[in-house]
């Protein structure tokens, strides 16, 4: 048989039945089209789409964190708290006459007070004192019954002390003047032992205190009488010195000299201002002797000036009508050489006299500055005489503050001597507790789940950020600027089902084994996008980015929905380095395009025929390097003899991005359709794509966006529940 009888003539196409104006649409989509896609619309669900697809990333952070608390929690050592409380009063109250309707009101000294006790209730003298009075030192070690302790020294006693503290809390209970000791330890008797040990020694300490400061009160009053004796001695030192030296300081703190340097100095300022504001005006004047009268403002001036610049006018004037020999000209010349006189003599009189009160300026500020030189030797003597001074006098007042804090001192001491009873009481001592204040692991456990939940949704919209594939067919549209002609669901499938095809991909065939679904309902759309008679396409490229995206399976079920309408439709496998055709549907791949190309075989010997109207050319045996074949001018007639016998010509290449072959194959098709899966494909890669194909001179129909999701992104609902 020849080469041109194997195969049988060509039939008319008959395009799957679609209204023009809804196919046309499909290739430009429009902006209201994308602006009123569901997850634009409603924002929230596209929050709760990520949630959902990231769901197994929360719920692994939620496990993660809830299964540590729990361990972490049950190995805990339970840790029980015992609390002792006691009653701290004002250090020093007020005594009030039983007539008196005043109430003793809480100052800042209160608060002051119950702080400092609380710093001494935590120093590390009473804790170390507590831990030697009930033998802690073992404990607070955790060392076993039978192993002795290490010698006392500075380090252990640190790390004891350390150790004790960290057990220790002291706080005021809030509104009251009550301090609760609470004490912290894995033995509920050790806790509460502790807590009562504290406060006792704490009460001891206290009434030391009280009792030294009754004791110091005699020694405070023979001081009283030194410091008396000194305060007196010093205070006539500075009356003496004072009348010697006839020094003289006025209630004010400040003398008579200073007094009068101070307003000299004002005077001399005052004069120095005048006499520049003079000299300046002077020179001014002196340097513009025409503007004079703006300058001073003098009227008898201004006037004569006026009058001359009137008699220049009128002298203008005559000469230009009559000539300077006019009588009239002459006089008005007279006129001008008076007035001029005039000006000069008025001129002269007023520069004369600012010249005069420059000068008297200029002696009054040095009058002033020769008052104030002298006045300042005069201050200058005295601040000598008031050096002695000053120190006699701090003695005096050093002495008097002494004396007076030691009487106020002594006066307090009376006072607690004669109350003699303490301010502090012991309101509770510390119970051993019968529950444990920690772990508590219902508590611990749930804070972990929330806090998982709330880690595991930020690092899922975390991961969904740094995602960088496409998700949606808007996106893609948006990205490339090309129409999405198809929007092709992710099909879930039992892990097991492909498995049991012996070796057939079941979404290869998918819209001949399950025509009703909504799988094989949207290669049906891209079937009827491809097809329409005001775009024309007989061969067609397939293509993607990279590998995983779904070309096979998207160029196996568009042939199988062309093929339903009657149509011949041929299939050829260009991926001549991996055959993933033959892979998808399960047939021989030993003999296909590879030797075609090569003429090893004619085509009639490598044609598989899938269906009544479906032809397969597999890719053949597997080259390293197919670019010298697919771009030779043997794959050219063969585009042209397979063009002549078939309606359509289906070509599955390589992804663009992993070879050159679709570039090659690109410019000798009718059109390229490019296949971007949700979830996979990269919008880097796909813009790179774009631009590859468009340079190799691809006619670009669009895109197929696969994998996509259409039961959370709301495409296709009305697929799945019309089929």
């Amino acid at each position: 048989m020849s080469n041109n009888q194997y195969l049988p003539m060509s039939h008319q196409l008959i395009p799957y039945p679609a209204p023009t104006a809804i196919a046309e649409s499909r290739f430009t989509p429009t902006l209201e089209d994308r602006t009123s896609s569901p997850h634009r619309e409603t924002p929230l669900a596209a929050y709760w789409y990520v949630i959902w697809k990231r769901r197994w990333t929360i719920f692994a952070v939620v496990a993660a964190l809830t299964v540590v608390a729990a361990v972490v929690s049950l190995l805990m050592t339970p840790i029980y708290e015992a609390t002792a409380r006691l009653e701290i009063e004002p250090e020093t109250p007020q005594l009030q006459s039983q007539s008196s309707s005043d109430v003793y009101q809480k100052t800042d000294a209160d608060d002051f007070f119950l702080q400092t006790q609380i710093q001494v209730l935590e120093s590390e003298s009473l804790a170390w004192q507590t831990i030697e009075q009930l033998k802690l030192g073992r404990h607070l070690e955790g060392l076993p019954a039978g192993q002795l302790e290490a010698p006392d020294s500075d380090k252990r006693k640190v790390r004891l002390i350390g150790a004790f503290l960290s057990r220790l809390t002291v706080q005021q209970v809030p509104k009251t003047r009550m301090l609760a000791v609470t004490f912290q330890d894995s033995d509920p008797q050790v806790a509460a032992q502790v807590a009562t040990g504290l406060v006792n020694g704490y009460l001891e300490y206290n009434f030391r205190q009280k009792d030294e400061a009754i004791r110091r009160s005699g020694w405070m009053e023979q001081q009283m009488e030194v410091l008396k004796a000194n305060v007196e001695k010093s205070e006539e030192a500075v009356v003496s010195y004072e009348q010697q030296n006839q020094i003289v300081i006025p209630g004010d703190k400040q003398n008579v000299p200073e007094q009068m340097l101070a307003d000299q100095s004002r005077d001399l300022t005052t004069a120095k201002s005048d006499r520049i504001q003079k000299e300046s005006l002077y020179r001014q004047v002196l340097a513009n002797r025409t503007q004079l009268a703006s300058l001073v403002h003098d009227d008898l001036l201004e006037k004569l000036e006026e009058k001359a610049a009137d008699l220049k006018q009128q002298y203008t004037e005559t000469i230009a009508q009559y000539g300077p020999n006019f009588p009239n000209a002459k006089r008005l010349q007279l006129e001008i050489t008076a007035n001029q006189a005039q000006v000069q003599h008025e001129q002269d009189r007023i520069i004369s006299r600012m010249s005069s009160d420059y000068n008297a300026a200029s002696d009054r500020e040095k009058l002033a500055a020769t008052g104030v030189a002298q006045q300042k030797q005069e201050v200058g003597k005295l601040n000598e005489l008031l050096v002695q001074d000053n120190m006699l006098r701090h003695e005096f007042e050093t002495n008097q503050q002494l004396y007076e804090s030691l009487l106020q001192r002594l006066k307090d001491a009376t006072v607690s001597a004669a109350l003699r009873s303490t301010n502090i009481h012991l309101v509770d001592s510390a119970l051993p507790p019968n529950y444990p204040v920690r772990p508590r692991k219902l508590l611990n456990i749930g804070a972990a789940m929330w806090a998982g939940l709330i880690v595991g949704i930020i690092g899922a919209f975390a991961q969904e950020g740094l995602d960088s594939s496409i998700k949606t067919a808007e996106e893609a549209e948006d990205l490339m600027l090309t129409p999405a002609l198809a929007v092709i669901p992710f099909e879930r499938t039992p892990w097991l089902k492909p498995r049991l095809g012996l070796g057939t991909n079941q979404l290869a065939l998918n819209l001949t084994k399950y025509p009703n679904s909504a799988l094989s309902e949207a290669f049906r759309a891209l079937g009827t996008a491809v097809s329409l008679p005001s775009k024309p396409v007989k061969t067609l490229l397939i293509t993607s980015t990279q590998n995983g995206e779904g070309k096979t399976t998207t160029a196996l079920n568009l042939a199988q929905a062309l093929a339903q309408r009657k149509v011949r439709v041929l299939l050829i496998d260009c991926d001549l380095r991996k055959g993933e055709v033959a892979k998808a549907i399960g047939i021989d791949n030993s003999k296909g395009l590879t030797e075609v190309l090569s003429g090893e075989l004619d085509v009639p010997e490598v044609l598989r025929a899938l269906e009544p109207h479906l032809w397969v050319l597999p890719s053949g045996r597997t080259l390293i390097d197919p670019v010298a074949l697919l771009a030779s001018q043997e794959m050219v007639v063969l585009l042209e003899r397979v063009s002549a016998r078939f309606d359509f010509v289906i070509i599955d290449s390589p992804p663009v991005l992993a070879v050159t072959d679709p570039a090659i194959l690109a410019g000798l098709v009718d059109g390229v359709l490019l296949v971007a899966a949700s979830g996979t494909t990269a919008r880097g890669g796909l813009i790179r794509t774009k631009k590859i194909m468009e340079a190799s001179g691809a006619r670009i129909l669009g895109l197929a966006v696969n994998k996509l999701d259409i039961r959370r992104l709301g495409y296709g609902y009305s697929y799945s529940n019309y089929a």
